[in-house]
């Protein structure tokens, strides 16, 4: 599934949500990650990971090898996977601002915004981007009730986004930041279902 498949219409739950994997995560693709989700609707959901850098891919680099323009300030920040699937197409996500918004630009959040446009890259390479911002490559997606049934399973829990939170470059701390949004601590969270 791809934004482009996405309804227009009722927004899900998790739409513009935090979702944080519990400890204990089945899936080690998914182990301790938070990942913003852009989308959420009847027929399923489309996340960015927020907080697993590629290996030695910057930002700066990957401008390089696709023939982007950059200069000595451009930035080095690490590129992150942002999901499993279609792992060759990058995605922005970045600060909702009307002066960076190319045409294409979806919101999510009031704050938030996602972008698909190499017109961004170009902008960003060339300092002249939005204030916060992100790339990533891949992306996450759960088909119709998939994400619902992952988190009665009690893989994942789910909180409110907040701009600072997601374009956070602590990609190290951002799960254990994201439970203590909840209020949780490491300690008092278990991935067995209905254990008293």
């Amino acid at each position: 599934m791809t934004l482009g498949d996405q309804p227009l219409g009722r927004e899900g739950f998790l739409h513009g949500k935090l979702l944080i994997a519990m400890p204990g995560m089945p899936d080690p693709r998914f182990d301790k990650s938070v990942i913003f989700i852009c989308s959420h609707s009847e027929q399923g959901a489309f996340g960015l990971i927020l907080n697993k850098p590629i290996d030695e891919l910057s930002f700066k680099s990957l401008m390089e090898k696709m023939d982007i323009p950059t200069t000595p300030q451009t930035s080095t920040r690490p590129v992150l996977l942002g999901g499993p699937v279609d792992t060759d197409s990058g995605y922005i996500l970045h600060s909702n601002e009307a002066a960076n918004r190319p045409p294409s630009t979806i919101t999510v959040t009031p704050e938030i915004a996602l972008t698909l446009t190499v017109d961004l890259l170009r902008k960003i390479a060339g300092g002249r981007g939005p204030d916060k911002w992100l790339m990533a490559l891949g992306y996450a997606g759960w088909g119709p009730g998939q994400i619902e049934s992952e988190m009665a399973s009690n893989g994942w829990i789910h909180c409110d986004a907040d701009d600072m939170l997601v374009f956070d470059e602590d990609f190290d701390g951002k799960w254990a930041k994201a439970l203590g949004k909840l209020g949780a601590s490491l300690s008092g969270l278990s991935s067995e279902v209905g254990r008293a």
